[in-house]
Order: C-alpha cells, then sequence, then structure tokens
C-alpha cells in the first residue's frame, strides 16, 4: 500500500498482519478520491484545510491520503491492537504526529468531539450494520460538521447503509435493495443522508453522503 497523492505521494504504508484488518486497496482509495475530486459537489477544496475523521481506521490510509492532499488535521478511531501498531507507525513515518490524533477505542462509543470534522470515512467490517449507528453516535458526540460527507464502504450486496434523504431523486439499482433468499429484511437506518454517488469495486461497495 501506498499514498498515491499530494505531498507524501509514493509513501509506502504498513500494514497489519492477519485478517482482522481489510486495509482499502489502492485502487479503491484510487476511485474514492477521484470522485470526491472530480464529482460536481466535489473539488480540492474539499481538503483544504478540512478536518477528517477515519472511523475504523486499520492502517490509516484514508486519513493519510487527505492529509497528503491538503487536509488540515486527522483524527483516527481504532481499537484492534496490531492494526494500532501499524497506524502510529504510518503517522510517524509521514512525519504528521502533529497534524493527527489517534483514539484507540471503539468508534460506536465516541468521546465528546473537540471539534466537528467536515470529511468523513468509514470502512467498517462487513454486515454488521455500523455506519448508520456508528454515525448516530458520532453525531451525539459534535463528530460532524453541518453538511460534511461521508465516504462509506459496504459490501456489494448489502442494502445502502444510510435513510435516504432524496430517495425520489436517484436511480438505485434494484439488486442492490434484494434481500438474500432465506433472509430478513433489515430494519432501516437509524441516521439518514443524501447520497451522491455509488459504486462498486469488487467485493466492496462505496456510497458517498452528504450528512
Amino acid at each position: 500500500m501506498r499514498i498515491i497523492a499530494g505531498d507524501r505521494k509514493g509513501r509506502v504504508l504498513a500494514a497489519p498482519t492477519g485478517t482482522t484488518t481489510r486495509p482499502t486497496a489502492d485502487r479503491v482509495r484510487q476511485a474514492i478520491f477521484d470522485i470526491l475530486l472530480h464529482a460536481p459537489w466535489g473539488g480540492p477544496d474539499l481538503f483544504n484545510s478540512a478536518r477528517v475523521l477515519d472511523a475504523f481506521a486499520g492502517t490509516g490510509a484514508l486519513g493519510l491520503e487527505a492529509l497528503s492532499r491538503g487536509a488540515d488535521y486527522a483524527t483516527f478511531f481504532e481499537k484492534d491492537r496490531a492494526a494500532l501498531v501499524a497506524l502510529r507507525s504510518n503517522i510517524a513515518g509521514c512525519r504528521w504526529e502533529d497534524r493527527s490524533k489517534v483514539i484507540p477505542r471503539d468508534v460506536t462509543k465516541p468521546t465528546h468531539a473537540p471539534a466537528p470534522c467536515s470529511l468523513l470515512f468509514l470502512d467498517p467490517p462487513y454486515r454488521q450494520d455500523l455506519p448508520a449507528r456508528t454515525l448516530a453516535a458520532l453525531h451525539a458526540q459534535g463528530w460532524i460538521a453541518p453538511n460534511a460527507l461521508a465516504v462509506i464502504e459496504t459490501a456489494a450486496q448489502e442494502p445502502l447503509p444510510l435513510r435516504l434523504n432524496n430517495a425520489e431523486e436517484v436511480d438505485i439499482p434494484p439488486e442492490i435493495l434484494i434481500v438474500a433468499e432465506g433472509e430478513d429484511a433489515p430494519p432501516p437506518p437509524v441516521y439518514a443522508g443524501t447520497l451522491l454517488a455509488e459504486r462498486r469495486h469488487g467485493a466492496a461497495r462505496l456510497s458517498i453522503w452528504r450528512l
């Protein structure tokens, strides 16, 4: 894994061994940042002076990529010990200790925010209905700025992770709404947003939301 662009372009990132952490592949990160940079609602100003929150941070690749592209500060939530070692090593390797903070705890039970964040990355374990619950918990503790963007990675066949504020405006592929045979329909997510973009990359689906 490497940082793709910006001040630390090409910087190699450490990853923990084992299967507990699922690092976001370079090609998926490239797709995320291409969308953020080139969408009508996006552009470089998304990163300039932004405060970023990288939930379920793992190696920290998403938050570090945002810092490399101009974000002002990044907060990383991670609780796995092996991932924390890699995360802290990557921050130190980039020499960004003064522009980042690691919070070693469950992001679904966050502490109160020192300042709200305008760009959030959520790459949680699949099929545990974590994105909406996590955002609700972060919102309650002041982590989410008004009109913040959230980039969420889920399994390709999971339902959309948030309730749609703009359901009547978006063309939702029917296959992402179908419940697998033998499964009960999940309850509606507890947090809502406006869907801005949705893409599939192999087994993963990316969705970007205005909160």
